[in-house]
């Protein structure tokens, strides 16, 4: 895949739902926090999901995840089409881990037991020579070990840390994240944003040209960070890939509403999308047939 870009379904089904997040409602948080506490809820859902064609699970790398891909790893034949694409790292569980270790020892908590990097950082080597690039793909090596063996062609980093690394500076990061998927997975390297216009410049200076780019699309500019019309005009300029999520601004918005102004913008190729009813699954699906990429 190096040196050609991944042909992305239209379709993507997200996981904020398993996982208790919903950005309108506490109490609907809650009550899917604790539906999906057991991997068979999870698992319920996908299938369903999947037996109505959309194939593509983009993920958070959520230590419940790996019993997900334990079970799609396990079953070939059931999940022959079955494409993950992972959101990394996932920011709860480093932060808990700076809580439980401190940071230094949060760092090596996520590397290999026997890893050169770890020897070096537990005697400070590392951090004194500013090995931060060798630390990044290790980390990132660590958060790609659950989907071994699993169908990985796109791979995003978080929000949470585009968006930190962005503000601090630290756009180096970027590159170094986009060579090392490139490389090491053969796949194509993606961000997660809550500024899509100034990610894009941002990696357009990194050298990072035509990049996937997963942010908030929706019609009443709900938390679009620098306003609906300056992401109109990013799309409208031919420069990004873009995915939308939160199309129905955590449902303030009607999902035909949503779908048919969607629709009417140029260069999204994805919607991300989450649910966690059969009927909500159809009703995403068949309006996205309707109103988008007729074929």
């Amino acid at each position: 895949m190096i040196g050609k870009e991944a042909t992305m379904d239209r379709l993507l089904f997200g996981d904020n739902q398993f996982f208790g997040i919903n950005h309108m409602s506490e109490e609907k948080a809650r009550a899917q926090a604790m539906r999906f506490q057991e991997t068979s809820a999870i698992m319920d859902v996908l299938d369903t999901a999947y037996d109505e064609g959309i194939k593509t699970f983009m993920c958070t790398t959520h230590d419940r995840i790996a019993e997900v891909c334990e079970i799609v790893r396990a079953n070939p034949d059931r999940y022959s089409d079955f494409t993950f694409y992972p959101c990394m790292p996932y920011a709860h569980k480093y932060a808990n881990a700076v809580t439980d270790y401190g940071m230094l020892g949060a760092i090596t908590h996520f590397m290999p037991e026997d890893g050169f990097l770890k020897t070096a950082l537990r005697g400070g080597a590392a951090l004194a020579s500013k090995d931060v690039d060798g630390i990044a793909k290790v980390l990132i090596d660590a958060e790609m070990k659950m989907f071994k063996g699993l169908k990985t062609p796109v791979i995003f980093m978080q929000n949470v840390f585009t968006d930190l690394l962005m503000g601090m500076g630290f756009t180096g990061a970027f590159r170094v994240f986009h060579d090392h998927v490139k490389e090491k997975y053969d796949a194509e390297p993606a961000f997660i944003t809550m500024n899509m216009p100034m990610l894009v410049d941002v990696l357009e200076q990194e050298g990072i040209k035509n990049p996937i780019v997963c942010s908030n699309i929706n019609k009443l500019g709900f938390r679009m960070c620098g306003g609906l019309d300056s992401y109109v005009e990013t799309l409208q300029s031919g420069r990004v890939r873009a995915i939308a999520m939160s199309v129905y601004a955590s449902g303030a918005i009607s999902a035909e509403e949503a779908i048919s102004w969607i629709s009417e913008l140029p260069n999204v190729h994805s919607i991300v999308f989450g649910a966690s009813s059969a009927g909500n699954i159809r009703n995403t699906r068949d309006l996205v047939n309707q109103y988008m990429w007729k074929d």
